[in-house]
């Protein structure tokens, strides 16, 4: 990732420690460096239907899903934390079949209109007009990813992944991913997710904010689920939304624990 191309996008929106405030803030010729070197992007201007045709065609990839795994394992030990949230893009939208936005509505709207759209816990409009993807890409590139369930996210991150070299999995990896899941298991039964990101403080390199993007995704790629989504909810709106009915007693997953991570356990 270019250096001076990453500074540029952060001090778009970031400034002495928040966000900035004013409102984003970039010059045009910082602008066309950072876009010339992918990290910043022109206004999207697409419809929903355009979203899910090009996501179709990204994962008739044979090897997308791989490279979503090795990208999350290999950011454990390097920090790089921009390329975690691919995995939960890629569980999100795996599945989703070619469809309209109005072809099947919601009975019940959770997430969004679109019924496709909506069973997958996606965000989706209709019609994307002048969004802006930059800040979508620094929230990914400064925590893993915010907006991790917004459909037009999870495309510009699996079409970024796909721009990524080789991606080593190393020892430290898998270590790190061992240990991650005996703390899983270590969990008392009433536990939530801020417990858990507790036991990982020590685990891999982070702070408090990129271990709770670890949860969200974890929890949107399935390998945590909540066996109660009528529990007593802590931390909605604020902490997590993927996993804030999670307890220690739904520990994880097994089946999405072995399609993601089994070749390396």
């Amino acid at each position: 990732m270019d250096a001076k191309a990453k500074k540029i996008l952060t001090q778009t929106f970031w400034s002495g420690g928040g966000w900035r405030a004013g409102g984003p803030s970039c010059s045009n010729e910082d602008f066309e460096y950072a876009k010339s070197k992918g990290l910043m992007f022109d206004p999207a201007n697409m419809s929903h239907d355009e979203c899910i045709s090009t996501l179709r065609k990204l994962h008739a990839q044979p090897n997308l899903k791989d490279k979503a795994v090795r990208a999350f394992l290999h950011s454990l030990s390097t920090r790089k934390v921009h390329l975690r949230s691919a995995l939960s893009s890629y569980a999100l939208t795996c599945e989703l079949r070619v469809h309209t936005y109005a072809e099947r509505p919601a009975e019940q709207i959770g997430y969004c209109a679109c019924g496709d759209c909506n069973d997958k816990k996606l965000m989706a409009n209709d019609q994307y007009v002048n969004e802006d993807l930059n800040v979508l890409n620094f929230e990914r590139i400064k925590w893993g990813g915010v907006r991790l369930n917004w459909l037009i996210y999870c495309l510009m991150d699996l079409e970024l992944l796909n721009k990524e070299d080789w991606l080593e999995v190393r020892s430290e990896d898998i270590a790190i991913l061992q240990q991650m899941i005996q703390d899983i298991e270590a969990c008392s039964d009433t536990d939530a997710a801020r417990q858990l990101e507790k036991r990982w403080k020590d685990v891999f390199p982070s702070n408090q904010h990129e271990r709770d993007r670890v949860l969200e995704i974890w929890g949107f790629a399935g390998l945590l689920q909540s066996t109660n989504d009528y529990r007593k909810e802590r931390g909605r709106g604020s902490d997590f939304v993927s996993m804030c009915t999670w307890r220690g007693e739904d520990g994880y997953c097994k089946e999405k624990l072995d399609l993601y991570f089994g070749p390396y356990l």
